[in-house]
C-alpha cells in the first residue's frame, strides 16, 4: 500500500513539475493579470469599507463623533498604497509579484483547451460577469481555474509524503490518518473557493433585493417630480454606499460614456441578475422613448409591489429565525429543568 501511495504522490509533483517547465512567458502573463485583479478588488472592497465608515462617521455630532474618530483608525490607506505599488510593478512587467504555484494550472489550461470549455468553467464565469461585469470575468475564472488544478497537484503529495512518515513513526493508523484526512481537507479547500464565489453572489443578490425598495421609491418621487431618467438614476445611485447603488453609478458613467441607454440597461441588468432590477431595467428600456408620464407609472407601481414584496420578506425571514431558534431555545429549557429537578430529587432520596 505504501508504494502506492508513494507512486500516486510522485505521479502527481511530476504532472505539477512538468507544467511548471513546460509553462511559457503567456502562462506568467495571464497569472499576472490574474493577480492584479485580484489586488484591484482588494483596493476596491477597502476602498468602499472606508467610503461607508467615513459616511457613519459624518453623520455623528458632538461627543459622537469625537468617539468615533478616535476609535476610527486611520483606514485603509496604507494596505491600499501597497497594493496599488504591487499593481504598478506587474504592469510595468515585473513578475516577481506572480504566485508561482499558481504557473501550473495556467499552463493545463492553455494544454487542455477542454478545461475552459467543461461546464465548471462556464458556471465560474457566469458568476464572474455577474459579480464584476463581462470585461474581465474570463481573466478571474482562468485565475480560479488555475487554483484549484494547481493545488491539489502539489497539496496532496505533500500531504501523502507526510502521512507515508507518520506511518513509519507511528504505525498504520496515524499514517493512514494523516492522508485521508490531509487529502481531503486539502479537496474542501481547493471546493470552498468555488463555494466561496457562490455564496458571495448569493449574499450579494439578497442585499440587492433589500436595497430595490428604497432605489424604486427614490426614482419614483424624482421622476413624478419632473427630472428625466437619466439624472433621477445618477441621483439616486449617489445617494447611498452600498451594492446596488454602485452598479447604478456604473450605470451612469456608462451612460456619461455615451453608451446607448439599452446597452447600459442591459449591462445593469446581467450584473444584478434579479427578478426586480431586471424589471426596473427592462421598464425603463422599454419606456425610453415615452417621456417622464409613462415610467413614472410604472415606477410608483414597482415601488409598491417592492414594498409589500420586502414586508412578505421580513414576515418569513422572522419565522425561519423562530424555527432556528426552536432547538437552543429546548435545549436551554431542558437545562434548566436539570437544574431544577436534580435538587428535589436528591432531597426525595435522602442524600
Amino acid at each position: 500500500m505504501i508504494y502506492v501511495v508513494l507512486t500516486i504522490a510522485s505521479v502527481l509533483i511530476a504532472a505539477w513539475l512538468v507544467l511548471l517547465v513546460l509553462s511559457n512567458r503567456e502562462d506568467w502573463i495571464a497569472a499576472a493579470y490574474g493577480k492584479l485583479l485580484a489586488n484591484l478588488d482588494r483596493i476596491d472592497s477597502l476602498t468602499k469599507k472606508d467610503a461607508v465608515k467615513a459616511a457613519q462617521i459624518e453623520k455623528c455630532r458632538g461627543v459622537e463623533l469625537r468617539i468615533r474618530r478616535l476609535f476610527a483608525g486611520s483606514g485603509h490607506e496604507k494596505e491600499t498604497a501597497k497594493l496599488k505599488k504591487k499593481n504598478r510593478a506587474l504592469q510595468q512587467g515585473d513578475l516577481r509579484g506572480v504566485p508561482v504555484f499558481e504557473i501550473p494550472g495556467y499552463t493545463a489550461e492553455r494544454l487542455i483547451p477542454a478545461i475552459g470549455m467543461g461546464n465548471i468553467h462556464k458556471g465560474i464565469l457566469e458568476k464572474y460577469s455577474e459579480l464584476y461585469g463581462k470585461k474581465y470575468a474570463d481573466r478571474r475564472a482562468r485565475a480560479l481555474m488555475a487554483k484549484a488544478i494547481s493545488y491539489p497537484l502539489l497539496c496532496v503529495p505533500i500531504v501523502l509524503a507526510v502521512g507515508v512518515i507518520m506511518y513509519y513513526m507511528a504505525g498504520l493508523m496515524p499514517g493512514i490518518g494523516v492522508m485521508g484526512i490531509g487529502t481531503l481537507i486539502t479537496l474542501v479547500l481547493v471546493y470552498s473557493m468555488y463555494d466561496e464565489l457562490t455564496d458571495r453572489l448569493n449574499k450579494r443578490r439578497e442585499r440587492i433585493s433589500r436595497q430595490f425598495p428604497n432605489v424604486v421609491s427614490k426614482l419614483a418621487l424624482l421622476v413624478t417630480s419632473g427630472m428625466i431618467m437619466d439624472r433621477a438614476w445618477q441621483e439616486t445611485s449617489m445617494s447611498r454606499e452600498e451594492e446596488l447603488y454602485y452598479e447604478m453609478r456604473k450605470t451612469s458613467e456608462e451612460l456619461s460614456n455615451l453608451v446607448d441607454p439599452a446597452t447600459a440597461y442591459s449591462n445593469f441588468i446581467d450584473r444584478c441578475n434579479t427578478k426586480e432590477t431586471t424589471k426596473l431595467a427592462s421598464a425603463i428600456i422599454q419606456n425610453l422613448s415615452k417621456g417622464n408620464a409613462e415610467i413614472g407609472r410604472l415606477l410608483k407601481s414597482m415601488a409598491h409591489e417592492a414594498w409589500q414584496e420586502r414586508r412578505h420578506t421580513a414576515k418569513r425571514d422572522a419565522e425561519a429565525a423562530n424555527s432556528r431558534l426552536m432547538i437552543p431555545t429546548m435545549m436551554l429549557f431542558v437545562a434548566i429543568l436539570i437544574i431544577i429537578m436534580v435538587p428535589v430529587m436528591m432531597s426525595f432520596s435522602g442524600i
